[in-house]
């Protein structure tokens, strides 16, 4: 599993903190061993901002509500959705995710890239709950982000939404 990417938006100014990026790709339902089919990223906090995690966790809430997201089980489809200023350029091994209070580029793998490309689409979570765990420049392993990932109430508090593909035009 790669690293995560993170950017601070003034780490010790924000009340976000340090926001991470993490990919992976995977079908929920396929059997072991085969192909991932379901490109995922997700966004979310190491919990260090400047009034602690809670006062980070409602500040990146205010964020995704001020964009049009909603936080819980709704699936936003940001292909149909267009008022929502979120975009991703897949290319080159690199995901380029920009929203209104992000901007942050992570390498991806060769099969996520191509998962990408195929639906056209990207499976996009917001976690308004920290994992300080997940730091930037450290692997994480599958174990770690299938428990923190696949926890049923990460639903409940993040923002969930379909993000278009967008590729470099030659």
């Amino acid at each position: 599993m790669t690293s995560s990417s993170a950017v601070s938006p003034g780490r010790q100014a924000s009340p976000l903190g340090t926001l991470a990026v993490i990919a992976w790709a995977g079908d929920p339902d396929a059997e072991p061993g085969q192909s991932p089919q379901v490109p995922f990223l997700m966004v979310y906090s190491l919990g260090d901002g400047r009034d602690g995690p809670e006062a980070g966790s409602a500040a990146l809430r205010a964020e995704l509500e001020k964009a049009g997201l909603s936080i819980g089980d709704k699936v936003s489809d940001l292909a149909r959705e267009t008022r929502v200023p979120i975009s991703l350029l897949v290319e080159a091994e690199q995901a380029a995710l920009t929203m209104p209070f992000l901007r942050v580029q992570c390498a991806v793998p060769p099969e996520w890239e191509r998962a990408a490309h195929q639906s056209g689409k990207v499976y996009l979570i917001v976690s308004l709950r920290p994992w300080p765990e997940a730091v930037h420049g450290r692997p994480v392993d599958e174990e770690a982000l299938r428990a923190f990932a696949g926890d049923e109430t990460l639903m409940d508090v993040s923002a969930h939404c379909l993000v278009p593909v967008r590729r470099v035009r030659t």
